[in-house]
């Protein structure tokens, strides 16, 4: 039962990525992508290859330092593992950094870290997620206003967007002031994300957040990871023989993720193919190109993860 309400989930993103592939069909043409695979540059695919893995990196970095700020010297290889795990479950369902954060608890459990201190450095990891996410999306938004690609679904999506990203943390730091019982109300923690993240964060100690040296560099640490995926698209582009400048990539990158984690889709299975293809071919990318590159990414953020990021989070899961 619980496999058919997952695929029934993944239906929407189906038939989004199946529109995708007919106007792709239909107006495209099948010699370009034919000669766009053909033609990819090594070197840009090992590029790639190199920002994937300064995310995880940037991930581990964040953790390092939380623990030492808690006098637990942690080897950062040690973390470079959960950091894959953790990124893949946020990719494989879009939630803001949310997906991957059980898991991560009960791996630090595993490896002798107490439940508070697993829990204080993962209410830093996620807020300071959400801070980054909002300054890239403004940053992207403003990128799109420049280009003059900003259309009223932009506006939509803009701001249901700052509703949700707001709220979330929000939640958070209104149920540290006041207290579960005169924190939120009631219709408030009725949502499920809301309710899913004061569960698991209710009782942590908000010591890591009062300070603000490593809440600015674990920010930091965020919006590299950001950067680099967006990076990761941009050298797609370049791979593919059609290079463009970096706030084209990153505009289309940051507002494909931002739709993903919207829809809700597992995966973000076409709604982040759908909207990434489309904003690049509206800044002026060609259809092939554009379809290709988001279609390579994807591969390298989620497809070719996928197997090692399953096995490295039931490993953990046990």
């Amino acid at each position: 039962m619980e496999r058919r309400s997952k695929f029934i989930a993944l239906i929407p993103g189906i038939l989004l990525l199946a529109a995708l592939v007919y106007v792709a069909l239909n107006y495209g043409k099948l010699a370009r992508f034919a000669q766009l695979v053909g033609n990819i540059d090594p070197f840009w695919i090992a590029v790639a290859c190199l920002f994937q893995l300064a995310t995880y990196f940037s991930l581990a970095l964040v953790w390092h330092r939380a623990f030492a700020v808690y006098g637990i010297a942690y080897p950062l290889g040690l973390l470079f593992p959960l950091a894959f795990a953790k990124l893949f479950a946020d990719q494989a369902l879009p939630s803001a950094g949310i997906s991957g954060i059980a898991f991560v608890i009960n791996a630090f459990r595993q490896r002798s870290v107490s439940a508070p201190v697993g829990m204080g450095v993962m209410l830093l990891t996620l807020l300071s997620n959400y801070i980054a996410f909002a300054m890239v999306a403004a940053a992207s938004f403003l990128a799109l206003w420049l280009h003059h690609d900003f259309h009223r679904w932009t506006v939509i999506v803009a701001g249901l967007f700052f509703v949700f990203v707001v709220t979330v943390p929000g939640a958070i730091l209104l149920l540290k002031k006041r207290g579960i019982e005169n924190g939120l109300p009631l219709w408030l923690m009725r949502l499920p994300v809301i309710a899913g993240v004061v569960a698991t964060f209710d009782d942590v100690p908000d010591d890591m957040l009062r300070k603000p040296g490593l809440f600015f560099e674990a920010t930091l640490y965020q919006l590299a990871i950001f950067a680099l995926d967006a990076a990761t698209l941009w050298a797609m582009l370049f791979a593919l023989g059609e290079p463009a400048g970096f706030a084209v990539p990153f505009a289309a990158f940051v507002v494909a993720t931002i739709v993903a984690t919207l829809s809700l889709i597992p995966l973000g299975l076409g709604s982040f193919e759908l909207t990434c293809a489309g904003l690049l071919v509206s800044l002026g990318v060609k259809l092939e190109t554009a379809l290709t590159a988001t279609l390579l990414l994807r591969g390298f953020t989620v497809w070719l993860p996928m197997i090692p990021g399953l096995l490295l989070t039931r490993r953990e899961l046990r």
